[in-house]
């Protein structure tokens, strides 16, 4: 096989973080299409796993996507790979040596380190691991401050952290490629922000929401619910022009009445459900003449997309649900706009949002707005209209089954 041929044929193995599962899958598809590429994974692909391996791909297209990334912590050009040690080594002698000897000759520098999931090594057997690669060919130096390429094992133990084998299920060895874009959760957290309210969106979900909505330099990205700005941060960070509104006079011109300090004690963990949109905390200083119910909110969300998206492009925006009563049919749908993706954030055993992620397809015609008249599908689903009841309903309900259970513990 010419050397060409075979760089060509790569594969390539993607460490996911294990927080926020539900939404890696969309974010890795969507940084996938925006270098039109397909989704090839191997044949032991399995969403929940903290690896994936994926075809099809140049050194290019990863380090494009691991650019980007929030939900993967690193990439590696897979040499090998097997359930053993054993498996490891026949696996890697069979790698073509043309794609091992640019980065194994003598005046190359290297290391080689060793990654655990769900496990904790040893330094001794991590040597020892390392010591065992002594079949590989390789004629550099050793040098672990300032290596020219670093090359990686990873094991992987499983997700049970109970249940721990001996052994490892899976081990993976190649040549790391990239790191991800886990640094942009600690460095635009909220906390270190100058300005934020209680509404303010985690820093991690932002760039979520932006990978999820694919922007790319020069797009336009509007937020309607804009609040503090969060959302737009992320956006203009991957090169969008960004704009936004809200209803809040106090927040959008900076005299929202919590400080960084005192918003983040005061909201806590619930900061995350206490954007206006969810429906909890939806009050506003403008005076109310009518009902503008949930419901209608997400009817003119997606009607206003709709009329305004350039084809191919996304809405993404948060679905407050009640999960004893949540099924598929409660989405709600318009005859131009594409479901995407349906990812679950749990807030709490009754309660959950849903990040929907939405393309355009096709403009909107006359008989459109007929849709929801005659298909049962694009009807407004009422149901979020009483969120905010539920929520307060079932919050009330678990209050009380702590004071009942503490009142019985005193007796």
């Amino acid at each position: 096989m010419a050397a060409s041929s075979s760089r060509s044929c790569l594969q390539y193995v993607f460490h996911l973080a294990q927080d926020n599962l539900d939404f890696r899958l969309p974010e890795i598809l969507a940084l996938l299409a925006l270098r039109e590429k397909p989704f090839h994974p191997d044949g032991k692909f399995k969403e929940k796993s903290p690896y994936w391996c994926l075809n099809g791909l140049s050194e290019v297209d990863v380090r494009a996507i691991m650019a980007r990334s929030v939900c993967a912590k690193s990439a590696f050009e897979l040499w090998g790979h097997g359930h053993t040690q054993s498996e490891l080594r026949t696996s890697l002698l069979n790698y073509p040596s043309e794609n091992m000897a640019p980065f194994m000759h003598k005046d190359s520098k290297y290391k080689i380190n060793v990654y655990t999931f769900n496990k904790t090594l040893l330094f001794a057997d991590r040597i020892k691991r390392i010591d065992a690669l002594d079949y590989l060919p390789f004629e550099g130096t050793v040098s672990l401050k300032n290596p020219q390429h670093i090359f990686c094992m990873l094991e992987d133990y499983g997700s049970d952290p109970n249940n721990i084998p001996e052994h490892p299920n899976y081990i993976y060895f190649g040549r790391w490629i990239a790191d991800g874009q886990r640094e942009l959760i600690r460095s635009h957290s909220v906390k270190n922000r100058h300005f934020i309210g209680n509404t303010s969106m985690d820093a991690g979900l932002s760039f979520i929401m932006a990978n999820h909505a694919k922007v790319k330099e020069n797009d336009l990205v509007y937020d309607p619910f804009v609040g503090t700005g969060s959302l737009l941060v992320a956006c203009s960070h991957f090169g969008a022009y960004v704009c936004g509104t809200d209803i809040d006079y106090n927040t959008i011109h900076g005299k929202a009445p919590y400080g960084i300090r005192e918003s983040t004690r005061r909201t806590g963990s619930h900061k995350e459900i206490t954007k206006p949109a969810d429906g909890i905390y939806a009050e506003s200083h403008v005076p109310v003449t009518q009902a503008y119910h949930l419901s209608d909110i997400f009817t003119d969300l997606l009607n206003f997309s709709a009329h305004h998206l350039v084809l191919g492009g996304r809405l993404v925006y948060w679905l407050p649900v009640y999960r004893p009563e949540y099924c598929e049919e409660m989405v709600p749908l318009n005859p131009c706009l594409q479901l995407i993706s349906n990812c679950e954030q749990t807030l709490s055993s009754h309660t959950s949002r849903r990040l929907i992620t939405m393309e355009k397809i096709k403009e909107p015609e006359d008989l459109d707005s007929l849709d929801h008249l005659a298909d049962p599908r694009f009807s407004p689903y009422q149901g979020h209209n009483a969120f905010r009841e539920k929520y307060f309903s079932g919050l009330n309900k678990r209050r009380g089954k702590e004071d009942n259970k503490s009142d019985f513990n005193g007796v």
